[in-house]
């Protein structure tokens, strides 16, 4: 577990030093894909890279309201795992080469963690940690994972924060809010003007933590916006997603905006945010593993990685779409998904493919996710599902010429329906550990249990008046 030994650890204390930073965050990413930490003092800096930083093993046991899932004080927590058992601490082990200055939280530093045991066992729910055993494996297979970012999500002025004593709960009251620009006008420079103070706010403080940035864009509903980021390796590349949306929202709250990742906020008129996930393989010499030849779309191997990702779809959309608000973007002729279908250059479908022979920049593109998920489990869930593809030698079918005439088997309808799917796929339970899925559904069965006791507006609107 000890670190100190390291020249990046060395250097992480010699320049909390020179830089006078007062404290360093030390942070973890959990089973949501959302930070937890601690905030230590410069002056302990060193003996935290060196012991670590101990936490409650139960935030690795909660829903998205916080609410424990597992029951921790019985045997193994429910898990079968003693050192869950009795809400036992787990410890944070820095990764120095993440080190940050945030540039927005004067005299503080961030370093991202990966989890272990106070004994030195990996925690088998670091979602950061199968992510990098999922990557390792492809490197044995001689690859690596390359990653572009496309997120979509809203921003909008705070009018009332809701922090009433009233609004505390598990989950709280939302914020109201307003409107930064009104919509349905793709890249609308007059739209981005009327944005452009809050976004130059977020460019600036991204730019300062060294996040890759290539555009800031208009999206098309109301108040909302696309960021992309250059490609980087996949763990580099989720590390990014982890930090850029935390970083997004914490940012512009302090300058009295609220950003939201939710795919689909129910306020009028607004548009569902999905999350692109451009990837391809590097093989060992550095060389696009998809980049095809003459007369090809992509690669042999390409189309084969193309064929697992179809195989897999609809149990790959539980790490891709893991809220049940994410499945309500799934609908025709709105730049969305709805069914399991890929094409050359089409936005339509699932999977768009970019590039062509001789273009080193040569891709696929995952239009399935929602801009929630956890990077971690959406790229590692992408890498096992690809790889069986070329393992079998799959076959991805004819790219599709009219993506919503229901030629395609249908993307999950509801997350347990996703569920339900993800259980019964033996190759991503093997992939990614059959423990670690079945802790997963238990959690989101969870809150699927705790959305069907919710009355909804719906249900009073349909049947308070007529019976």
């Amino acid at each position: 577990m000890t670190l100190s030994t390291t020249s990046s650890a060395k250097e992480l204390v010699k320049e909390v030093a020179e830089r006078g930073l007062e404290t360093v965050r030390f942070a973890f990413a959990d089973q949501h894909g959302l930070l937890h930490g601690k905030s230590i003092a410069a002056a302990e800096v060193a003996a935290a890279l060196e012991n670590g930083v101990g936490f409650p093993s139960t935030l690795l046991m909660k829903d998205t309201a916080g609410k424990t899932v597992f029951p921790v004080f019985s045997a193994g927590a429910g898990l079968g795992i003693p050192e869950l058992q009795g809400a036992a601490d787990a410890v944070m082990v820095a990764d120095p080469r993440t080190f940050k200055v945030l540039p927005w939280a004067p005299g503080t530093g961030w370093v991202l963690c990966d989890l272990r045991f106070p004994n030195g066992k990996p925690v088998p729910f670091d979602t950061r940690g199968l992510l990098r055993r999922t990557l390792a494996g492809l490197q044995q297979a001689g690859y690596g994972l390359l990653a572009g970012l496309e997120i979509e999500f809203h921003i909008f002025r705070l009018l009332d924060p809701r922090l009433r004593p009233e609004d505390a709960g598990q989950p709280g009251t939302p914020p109201e809010v307003a409107l930064l620009a009104n919509g349905y006008h793709l890249l609308s420079e007059l739209r981005y003007d009327q944005m452009e103070a809050a976004l130059e706010i977020l460019r600036a403080n991204l730019a300062g933590l060294g996040l890759p940035l290539r555009s800031f864009e208009m999206e098309f509903g109301p108040s909302q916006v696309e960021v992309t980021l250059a490609a980087m390796d996949g763990l580099a590349a989720a590390d990014a997603m982890v930090l850029l949306r935390s970083a997004t929202k914490q940012i512009l709250r302090r300058h009295g905006y609220h950003a939201t990742f939710m795919c689909r906020p129910k306020l009028p008129n607004l548009m569902s945010s999905g999350w692109h996930l451009h990837q391809s393989l590097l093989a060992k010499d550095g060389g696009n593993a998809f980049m095809p030849g003459a007369g090809e779309i992509l690669s042999p191997l390409g189309m084969q990685f193309l064929g697992g990702l179809i195989e897999h779809a609809r149990a790959s959309a539980a790490f891709s779409t893991p809220t049940i608000n994410g499945y309500k973007r799934y609908r025709p002729y709105a730049l969305a998904p709805d069914s399991i279908l890929w094409a050359k250059d089409n936005r339509g479908v699932m999977i768009r493919v970019l590039g062509g022979p001789g273009d080193p920049g040569s891709r696929i593109e995952n239009r399935i996710g929602e801009p929630a998920a956890n990077p971690y489990l959406y790229f590692a869930s992408q890498v096992v599902a690809g790889m069986d593809g070329v393992t079998r030698k799959l076959d991805p079918g004819p790219a599709a010429e009219t993506p919503y005439d229901k030629r395609g088997k249908a993307l999950p309808a509801s997350l347990a329906e996703a569920l339900d799917a993800l259980r019964a796929d033996a190759v991503l339970k093997e992939g990614l550990g059959a423990t670690f899925v079945d802790y997963y559904c238990r959690i989101k069965q969870a809150e699927l249990a705790r959305f069907n006791l919710e009355v909804t507006d719906w249900e009073q609107r349909e049947y308070f008046e007529l019976y």
